[in-house]
């Protein structure tokens, strides 16, 4: 059956990437993507797949029940897009001012269905049961995957897998790592309020921009010198606003950034590193401040066992596939709240176009399609290897 299977998914090909090129065409941000949904929906009314929508906000979560006994198995793929406007110069390109699927969420949610589809005809012969778990807004904190499981409506699930399609690893490699694989991912704004004035006469004034270039400057003293060496963090300042004339020194200056982290004492420690930066910097000018910290996504950590599934058994789904196990990103990802909730495993599907090597968010990401039928595959061969494992 599983051979039969993973050639049913071969077939979808074309349907997963006709999928992939609509959603592309058609993005929406975090929190409203309700014509996405909606898709998605339609995708499994076609289909005769049962599901519940508006699920935690815009979730869709569709349920497929095998005829033999089993375990009840959650696969997740999320559709957000990004607020980017679209560089590419493809025949799918975002007919969206200002909104892209810059980070592969199209692909994601094509395998799914693509998967559901090909499953259909061997569902009395599946153990157990699969639960296509299309989530929303994974994009922008506090995101799509904390509401769907405060819905309870994975309580019975017994385990969860998911993946990422990523250019930044060549096509045909499956890559993940027992623990720790993703960090946790915190925003910050920080507003300088100084005292401003003519750029001729600068002792009359308390310069926002000299207040924060040097918190910028000091700021990354905390990760080489206030942190062990032995732990992981980064500390990005990603905006600098101040000023609107060349002779007018600016009263107020504002700072955003992200702080990476893998566990709860490190992220504790950059924020109070950060506070006396802030504090001691602006106190020493006479300036007052606010600082707004967000505790966004905690780290992923993948459960040891599921993680080992899909390192020993990816190869079974396709024998051209390769499996590697890599050290932790810093990039983020709110599948680790579902991590934190059931046993599982998330990893990245290589999906590099050669030659076209533009990272994830930016203005002209684009993956290779051909990894679509590999996160599918995998994706069920992770089922299959839970099943007959437990």
């Amino acid at each position: 059956m599983w051979e039969n299977i993973f050639q049913a998914i071969d077939e979808q090909y074309e349907s997963m990437v006709h999928t992939r090129r609509y959603l592309h065409q058609h993005p929406e941000l975090s929190f409203e993507e309700t014509e996405t949904a909606a898709f998605i929906q339609q995708t499994y009314d076609r289909l005769g797949i049962p599901y519940t929508k508006n699920v935690g906000g815009n979730g869709v979560i569709a349920i497929l029940k095998g005829g033999l006994p089993g375990k009840k198995v959650a696969l997740r793929a999320d559709f957000d897009a990004l607020p980017i406007q679209e560089e590419n110069e493809v025949d799918y390109k975002s007919k969206v001012n200002g909104v892209m699927h810059a980070c592969g969420h199209d692909g994601h949610t094509a395998a799914l269905l693509g998967l559901a589809e090909a499953l259909l005809p061997f569902q009395d012969e599946l153990p157990g049961t699969l639960v296509f778990v299309h989530q929303h807004a994974e994009e922008y904190a506090p995101g799509g995957a904390k509401p769907i499981i405060e819905t309870g409506i994975l309580d019975d699930v017994d385990a969860v897998f998911g993946t990422h399609l990523w250019v930044d690893t060549p096509t045909g490699i499956i890559q993940t790592t027992k623990g720790p694989f993703m960090a946790g991912s915190d925003r910050f704004q920080i507003t300088i309020k100084g005292k401003g004035g003519h750029g001729a006469i600068p002792h009359q004034t308390k310069d926002a921009i000299v207040i924060a270039s040097q918190l910028v400057t000091s700021f990354q003293q905390i990760v080489a010198r206030r942190i062990n060496p032995l732990d992981t963090a980064v500390l990005t300042i990603g905006t600098f606003e101040s000023g609107n004339g060349f002779n007018v020194i600016a009263d107020s200056a504002k700072l955003t950034g992200t702080v990476r982290t893998f566990n709860r004492e490190v992220q504790e420690r950059m924020i109070e590193e950060m506070e006396k930066i802030i504090k001691g910097t602006c106190t020493g000018h006479g300036a007052d401040y606010d600082f707004d910290y967000l505790k966004g996504y905690t780290p992923v950590i993948n459960h040891e066992k599921e993680a080992s599934l899909i390192l020993q058994d990816a190869s079974k789904a396709d024998a051209s596939l390769k499996t590697e196990e890599v050290a932790p990103v810093m990039a983020g990802e709110d599948f680790a709240y579902y991590l934190e909730n059931k046993p599982g495993a998330f990893y990245f599907t290589g999906a590099q176009i050669p030659g076209h090597h533009y990272p994830h968010h930016h203005p002209k990401f684009d993956f290779d399609e051909k990894a679509l039928p590999h996160a599918a595959k995998t994706l069920i061969q992770a089922y299959r290897s839970y099943q007959e494992q437990s």
